[in-house]
């Protein structure tokens, strides 16, 4: 979903400081339907699992913020998009996508993406190595049209992060997978020059880095963060060059061996499978 809000000038910085969150803690949501930022929901719901040994994620606090980061190992995991049911409809949630694969075959799935009203990408869009949306570098208004934005893809067990630019540059063999969103929060390393320290716009918000040694990190706020804050985490903490800001506001989780279940609208949606059990989690995408 595109946002129409812009990113300010914060007045303070938060000093670092990233631990475990507490065992118990309550997550705390804002509505995920991109209507308020500020309305609480409930918490997330649970659903049966029966998903195949622990969680890939875990809650930590980083300069008093609670996220859930999430880690996809190419030893372990394959990475793919899903959009579209076998209706040919948008699955429009993640718990209709989760009707339709074995729950045993998922590592944890997220929003991947800004989106239209249609829910399907507004930007470049690889599914099951089809393309179904261009690379998008045109203007415009709204954070997926703050330069350099970017796009996570790959094939098999590779992954990246990459500005559009250099993407439309440097890649010539379509990707297995692929989605465009914006803006890159950390472009080489450092803030886009646009996001400011600790700015007073904050949502829950989620994005995807892939580090030195290929693991893709996903990380999602569980309570409203600042642009700022889930940059420094991927920049000081997961220590990626690249981080790509996937959503906000609309930003969800499904985590099956934890029995986390967000509600809320999404387009397309970063499935992550564990290797030699992805059964009925391809078919459905």
């Amino acid at each position: 979903m595109i946002r129409r809000f812009a990113l300010v000038a914060g007045l303070a910085i938060i000093a670092p400081a990233c631990t475990e969150a507490p065992a118990g803690e309550p997550v705390v949501r804002t509505m995920l339907d991109g209507s308020d930022p500020d309305a609480a929901l409930p918490s997330p719901t649970a659903t049966p699992s029966q998903a195949a040994g622990p969680s890939d994620c875990r809650e930590v606090v980083f300069e008093q913020a609670s996220l859930t980061h999430c880690v996809a190992d190419p030893a372990k995991h394959r990475i793919a998009m899903a959009n579209l049911g076998a209706d040919k409809q948008p699955f429009a949630s993640l718990s209709a996508f989760a009707g339709s694969v074995d729950a045993a075959t998922i590592a944890f799935a997220m929003n991947g993406g800004m989106y239209g009203d249609d829910l399907k990408a507004i930007g470049y869009y690889v599914q099951n190595g089809e393309r179904l949306g261009e690379l998008n570098r045109a203007e415009g208004t709204g954070n997926f049209y703050m330069k350099p934005n970017g796009v996570f893809f790959g094939t098999g067990g590779t992954w990246q992060v990459l500005g559009s630019n250099t993407f439309f540059n440097t890649v010539g063999d379509r990707p297995q997978f692929g989605t465009q969103s914006g803006p890159l929060l950390l472009v080489d390393g450092k803030l886009h020059p646009d996001i400011q320290d600790n700015g007073p716009s904050k949502a829950i918000r989620n994005g995807v880095g892939v580090d030195a040694k290929g693991k893709a990190h996903f990380v999602i706020a569980n309570a409203p963060v600042s642009f700022g804050q889930l940059a420094r985490y991927f920049r000081d903490e997961v220590k990626v060059a690249n981080a790509l800001y996937l959503d906000g506001a609309v930003s969800s989780l499904w985590d099956p061996a934890r029995e986390r279940m967000d509600g809320g609208r999404v387009g397309p949606i970063i499935v992550v499978t564990r290797i030699g059990k992805i059964g009925r989690a391809e078919a459905a995408q």
